[in-house]
């Protein structure tokens, strides 16, 4: 075994979207930072690879809008359910734009970690974190990282470690984290088809999955052009319905593909079909986030969207506000500032949150399900604040329909401990804690 002494102001481990994230803006700030990838780019991940406006706004701040321009753009999204189809274009919005792209995970975290590396970061591709050593009072002193091109191990030891190691995170658990078992969980499957409407301008999502036998599941099927030739296709179910870890979610796929409208052209037979799945950790279910000299980040944080599985979003949100507290710490040496990004998760999402788990259990009563399903695509002017609220899309410093029935639903689900705030205002807040200046400034304040 070879031992290196590797010291860094900041580790991270992953480097996917929150990673990535994470590893650019500290490495602009003039920070040193490592990041360890366990897989080498460019390396399959299991995901619909639709980018949001929350994700373009981010990718855009990076610098990496003429990369989104090689990749496929839309528009809008298409509801399907119940025999009807509604498309609905990404609604306006002050600070976030009205337009979408796709693009293979493939493609998109080697571009990302790319960048992150232009920018001063140093990725280590091949290299796996493999264990942690901390100190009496909670410290992680050191990480052990598996080199595979050399069988060697190395050990690293950060001011600082930021854990991004995805959904099943073995990292955070060794750290503590757990994830609360109360709060929904997504399943996900997804795999590629060729289609002649690889280059259609909007993204599709069926709202009214069924079995093969008919009984409709809480969750969504989606078809995504990507604009070479192939879609992705998926299924996403929700641990709302009873017994759902006894659905067989490859027949779901197999019925959701045969059941496809017939335009895309899809076949179970599609020699470039093959089906991958993966967990998803949702609505803020994963703690503790935060430790003595660690951060989780992205799905390891368990800070995917229940409403609509997005995660790639809040990965680089979550990255981008865990390097602006990582640099306040070293700038002040004052480790205590961690607990700003606890603080920063629960102003930023954790209303919405609420609400949205709240709507995920709804949903899971199949007879709610098919009354929601009914009722949004019988009226464009109800889906069209619906599909606002569901990506998160609220305007701040505005009240129309989406905003008041966002209002409604916290209202709802508010409890004693729950400290009333207008969207307006959480809305304002993430706007600047995600938009991180120029030149950043040092806060005395904890």
């Amino acid at each position: 075994m070879t031992e290196l002494n590797n010291q860094c102001d900041v580790l991270i481990i992953g480097a996917g979207p929150s990673g990535a994230s994470a590893a650019y803006w500290l490495s602009k700030y003039g920070v040193s930072v490592v990041v360890l990838e366990k897989k080498t780019f460019p390396r399959e991940k299991t995901c619909g690879d639709g980018l949001t406006p929350r994700s373009v706004f981010q990718l855009e701040a990076m610098g990496m809008g003429d990369f989104l321009e090689t990749t496929h753009r839309y528009d809008g999204l298409r509801a399907v359910a119940l025999k009807k189809e509604m498309e609905l274009s990404w609604p306006d919005h002050p600070d976030l734009p009205s337009y979408g792209y796709v693009v293979t995970r493939f493609r998109l975290d080697e571009a990302v970690a790319k960048n992150a590396e232009n920018a001063g970061a140093t990725i280590l591709q091949g290299h796996e974190a493999v264990s942690i050593e901390r100190d009496p009072n909670g410290k992680v002193t050191a990480v052990e990282a598996y080199d595979k091109a050399s069988s060697t191990t190395v050990s690293f030891h950060p001011k600082y470690l930021l854990v991004g190691d995805g959904s099943n995170s073995r990292i955070g658990r060794l750290l503590g984290a757990k994830r609360d078992r109360s709060l929904p969980m997504g399943l996900a499957l997804r795999g590629y088809f060729s289609s002649p409407l690889s280059g259609d301008p909007f993204i599709e999502s069926h709202l009214d999955i069924r079995t093969k036998e008919g009984e409709i599941l809480p969750g969504y099927g989606w078809i995504f052009p990507l604009g070479d030739g192939r879609v992705n296709v998926g299924i996403g179910l929700l641990s709302t319905l009873g017994k759902w870890k006894d659905v067989n979610t490859t027949k779901v796929m197999e019925a959701f593909v045969e059941n496809a409208p017939k335009r895309w052209g899809l076949s179970l037979d599609d020699p470039i079909y093959v089906g991958t799945g993966g967990k998803l950790p949702m609505g803020l279910s994963v703690s503790p986030r935060v430790g003595s000299n660690f951060i989780l980040i992205g799905d390891a944080s368990g800070t995917i969207n229940p409403m609509n599985g997005e995660g790639i979003a809040y990965g680089y949100e979550t990255g981008r506000l865990a390097a602006g507290v990582i640099f306040d710490a070293l700038s002040l040496d004052d480790p205590s500032i961690l607990s700003r990004y606890e603080r920063s998760l629960e102003s930023i999402y954790g209303n919405y949150y609420r609400v949205a788990r709240a709507f995920v259990g709804l949903i899971g009563h199949p007879t709610i399900m098919r009354a929601s399903v009914g009722l949004g695509m019988n009226s464009k002017s109800v889906m069209t604040p619906i599909v606002r609220i569901m990506a998160n899309l609220m305007r701040p410093n505005h009240i129309g329909t989406p905003e008041a029935l966002y209002q409604l639903g916290l209202g709802a689900v508010k409890t004693k401990d729950l400290i009333w705030r207008p969207v307006s205002k959480n809305r304002a807040k993430f706007m600047k804690l995600i938009q991180i200046p120029k030149r950043p400034s040092v806060k005395t304040d904890n």
